[in-house]
């Protein structure tokens, strides 16, 4: 199996450019300032207040980006800033709609130039205790290296800032943002630089918590009627081995990828759900034999090249270049699951009762189109995706379970929404 990657992968490249653009704006500061701003933020590190119940482990921060409530409060008016793309059209908020518990309703995202994308935008639930990043990276683990790549990409543009970083820069020069950038890092002799645009980004989505749901107060809070007889039926099912959904998803945070003080280690949570197996006309070579990323642990089988996931996007395989993780994409937090359809890395699936409906059947069946073809006999699918028999009143009890995850509070919380509408005239 030929992977398309190229020598030069184009999120390598573009990380590559971004951090010596950093390095480069950064050199300038005096050293005294950098040691005194250090200073200054860590002795305010202990003024953040985690938005954790009692009990819940804490996130693992970097050292080098301790989370303070300036940090936090500077990152909360960047996210919602359109000034931050260059055409000033698009902000964070663009594809992160708190309503949406910050995930969007468009099936990919839309960069501030029109370019389509080819995934959905995740949901920013919980970040704080993601292992990894993105839909399919397992080497992005610091929200600070991911906020590089749509703020800095190419191929596609999202914000579109390579090139501009000056003018960019020069943006935050206006109120509220002196003021806030020195609360956050101190005083600004030599200006803002990205490297504190970064650091802030970070904390504000780490700051992005969840975790009071109706299933919280039950499990945790010892609130018996937090969940009707549904829900609690649904509960059963999810836990169950006959749907095996808690493989995947499991933990508090209703996902492997999780990452705390307690948990350091890395559940390596990629996997191929079988939602496609189709031809790949624009693969150059028909075997894996010719090729340097051959996978001797493939069976004949696993080795067809010219059938997989499309080539447009590959999942893991497009960072790792191994057959192996040819259609292999993060599990995803299944916490306000109810509010983020669509569904899957492209927003192929436009409801839970469809991905249920799809798991229920072993992977996906597309029987015309494009992308033609049975995602069931995917012979790289996970061994979880197997299928199982559910009837109609057992999937309304696995959907009520999983609205039962939905935090209102969460997408209502005014410390996370749109601070500019509150200084607005």
């Amino acid at each position: 199996m030929q992977i398309n990657r190229p020598s030069k992968p184009q999120w390598l490249a573009t990380m590559a450019l971004a951090l010596l653009m950093l390095l480069a704006l950064g050199c300038g500061q005096e050293s005294h300032q950098q040691n005194d701003n250090q200073a200054e933020s860590a002795s305010k590190v202990s003024q953040y207040e985690w938005p954790i119940p009692e009990g819940f482990p804490k996130p693992e921060v970097p050292a080098d980006n301790p989370m303070t409530q300036a940090k936090v409060t500077l990152g909360r008016y960047l996210f919602y800033d359109t000034r931050l793309s260059a055409n000033q059209t698009q902000s964070c908020a663009s594809c992160h709609l708190q309503s949406k518990a910050f995930a969007e309703t468009l099936k990919v995202s839309i960069g501030s130039t029109g370019q389509a994308h080819t995934r959905n935008a995740p949901a920013l639930v919980n970040i704080a205790y993601n292992k990894t990043l993105t839909w399919a990276h397992d080497g992005l683990t610091h929200i600070e290296d991911q906020v590089l790549l749509p703020l800095f990409s190419e191929q596609p543009v999202e914000m579109g800032l390579a090139g501009k970083e000056a003018l960019i820069l020069a943006r935050f020069t206006q109120a509220p943002y002196p003021a806030l950038f020195e609360q956050a890092f101190g005083q600004q002799a030599n200006g803002v630089d990205f490297i504190q645009i970064t650091q802030a980004l970070a904390s504000f989505v780490r700051s992005l918590v969840s975790l009071n749901s109706p299933f919280d107060a039950y499990a945790y809070n010892e609130q018996d009627d937090a969940l009707n007889e549904a829900q609690l039926a649904g509960m059963a099912l999810f836990f169950s081995e006959k749907l095996e959904c808690h493989h995947c998803h499991g933990g508090f945070n209703f996902t492997q990828s999780t990452s705390h003080e307690k948990q350091p280690l890395d559940r390596r949570p990629f996997h191929n759900t079988g939602l496609y197996y189709t031809e790949r006309t624009g693969l150059l070579g028909a075997s894996l034999a010719s090729n340097s990323l051959a996978d001797t642990a493939l069976t004949p089988v696993q080795q067809n090249s010219q059938l997989g996931y499309p080539q447009k996007d590959t999942g893991l395989a497009q960072v790792s270049g191994k057959a192996i993780d040819d259609g292999r994409f993060r599990a995803p937090s299944l916490r306000n699951i109810s509010l983020t359809a669509p569904y899957m890395h492209d927003g192929s699936v436009a409801s839970l009762s469809e991905v249920i409906d799809i798991y229920a059947a072993g992977g996906r069946n597309i029987t015309a189109g494009e992308h033609q073809g049975d995602g069931r006999q995917n012979p790289l699918k996970s061994p979880f995706i197997k299928g199982f028999e559910i009837s109609e009143a057992e999937k309304q009890q696995l959907l009520a379970f999983l609205a039962s995850l939905t935090d209102e509070k969460f997408i209502t919380n005014i410390e996370f929404s749109d601070p500019w509408v509150e200084i607005k005239p």
